[in-house]
């Protein structure tokens, strides 16, 4: 019998799930990257954003380990009462070897065959992990509306992992009018782009609901806002700006709260 997930509910739960995209995002577009040759050299572009998605990808089991009320359950694994762990946790922890495999490979250019081949099985079940979690935490059909798509949750992991990456490349390379980044800020945009158009299309089924009540129709707008205007308005000022890791922080902080009232809004309409 398949595992059946259900998120746990509450505003740090969703910040959690938020932040574990965007760690999963950073593994594998830095996967990617690495394994097809387009990223910078050196260890410490490649240990910092392992690192960091490290950290948003373990925040969820470390407190769902110690109890913490409303956090006990990740990834359908009540970690405090089973001892048998869920399909989807399963592949969530299989996802840390390689990304350990890359940590200790890493060195000053990243031409060495293992350290390709690796990367990408890092960005293989980065990607894995994305689909089959989008795939368990659909909620029940409900006068034709759907969950997140697959589609739609590895847009948002590259959209808000790609971010968080960014501010890691930038703050070790304060040059942020090099070509190189400049491709990143071009992909970001069209990124954030296709974002809205498949949230957009998403939101359709349910637009009679959220406009019948103003606060939620002000919520959505809000979170629009701070997903797409604030960050894309950051990105596109880095050239002008003296010292751009401030804009990019401030771009990756908005788009983890906009997507986190969006989706605590659509589980709202949705009955979840």
């Amino acid at each position: 019998m398949p595992d059946e997930i259900s998120p746990p509910t509450g505003w740090a739960a969703t910040v959690l799930r938020v932040l574990a995209v965007c760690g999963y995002g950073m593994w594998m577009l830095l996967g990617l990257g690495l394994a097809l040759g387009v990223y910078s050299n050196g260890r410490g572009e490649s240990l910092v954003p392992l690192l960091v998605g490290a950290v948003f990808a373990s925040l969820g089991p470390l407190l769902a380990s110690v109890g913490v009320p409303g956090l006990r359950d990740w990834r359908g694994w009540r970690l405090d009462s089973s001892l048998r762990p869920s399909r989807e946790a399963l592949l969530a922890m299989l996802t840390y070897l390689p990304m350990l495999g890359v940590a200790a490979l890493a060195r000053g250019d990243n031409d060495f065959w293992a350290t390709r081949l690796v990367s990408a099985v890092l960005a293989a079940c980065s990607f894995a992990c994305l689909v089959y979690a989008a795939r368990g935490q659909r909620p029940r059909r409900r006068g034709g509306l759907t969950g997140q798509l697959p589609v739609d949750r590895v847009i948002t992991a590259c959209y808000g992992g790609g971010l968080w990456l960014l501010l890691c490349v930038v703050s070790q390379d304060p040059l942020v009018r090099t070509g190189t980044t400049r491709m990143w800020i071009i992909g970001l945009l069209l990124l954030a782009l296709l974002l809205g158009l498949a949230e957009g299309m998403r939101w359709q089924s349910v637009a009679g609901p959220v406009r019948s009540a103003p606060r939620r129709w002000q919520r959505r707008f809000m979170a629009a806002v701070l997903t797409y205007a604030v960050p894309c308005l950051g990105l596109l000022l880095t050239h002008y700006w003296a010292d751009a890791r401030w804009l990019v922080l401030l771009a990756a902080l908005c788009c983890v709260v906009g997507r986190s009232i969006e989706l605590r809004l659509f589980e709202a309409v949705s009955g979840r």
